[in-house]
């Protein structure tokens, strides 16, 4: 009878070992799998083993969620884009970003293609500030490549004539159709095999 009456006694909500760092992975997989339209409250709760009430607690509603899993993503399964921008020379910049684009929307025991593109897809009227969320982030990715082949035009690295906003919107319209791609099914050494070609003739001017 003791152990009934703690159990009733028992906070509601969060179950105990909550670890909201693996909770937060699992809606990241989630909403990259199904997109934030197509991601439920109950899938999500199912995946991060907790209640509705305890969602709400740590991480606030469906869009907060998913602008957590976002800042995770980018972090984690997109942390190549940061390690891309830090390479010595331009080309080595693109090629990095163009085969970490591959590797990770191919990654064994993840969904296939990237958070960023299909967080989007269909998304209608209540996913809005989701599409919104995704369109700064893929604007900021386009920026900071901008910057960075800026900075090999100004440093000689890049010719004079080349065009920094074309080179980073040239780069990140790849990585997208890879994205693409591999969410349809395209393999590792197929999508690698579109990278190189895209760099065949680099800078494309």
């Amino acid at each position: 009878m003791g152990a009934v009456e703690i159990t009733r006694k028992a906070p509601i909500g969060r179950p105990r070992g909550f670890d909201a760092d693996e909770a937060l992975d699992q809606a990241m997989t989630v909403f990259w799998e199904q997109g934030y339209e197509g991601a439920s409250l109950a899938d999500l709760t199912s995946a991060m083993g907790i209640t509705r009430k305890s969602m709400y607690a740590a991480f606030g509603n469906k869009e907060e969620l998913f602008r957590k899993a976002l800042e995770r993503y980018t972090e984690g399964p997109a942390a190549y884009a940061d390690r891309a921008l830090r390479k010595p020379s331009a080309r080595e910049v693109a090629t990095a970003f163009l085969t970490g684009s591959v590797m990770a929307t191919t990654q064994p025991g993840c969904p296939a293609g990237c958070l960023g593109v299909q967080g989007s897809l269909a998304a209608g009227d209540s996913g809005r500030a989701a599409q919104d969320a995704l369109i700064v982030w893929r604007d900021d990715g386009r920026a900071r490549l901008r910057h960075r082949f800026q900075r090999a035009v100004d440093e000689g690295d890049l010719p004079p004539g080349a065009d920094p906003e074309l080179l980073a919107r040239y780069i990140m319209t790849v990585a997208n159709g890879i994205a693409v791609q591999a969410a349809g099914g395209a393999t590792r050494p197929e999508l690698q095999r579109v990278a190189d070609a895209a760099l065949r003739n680099w800078p494309p001017i």
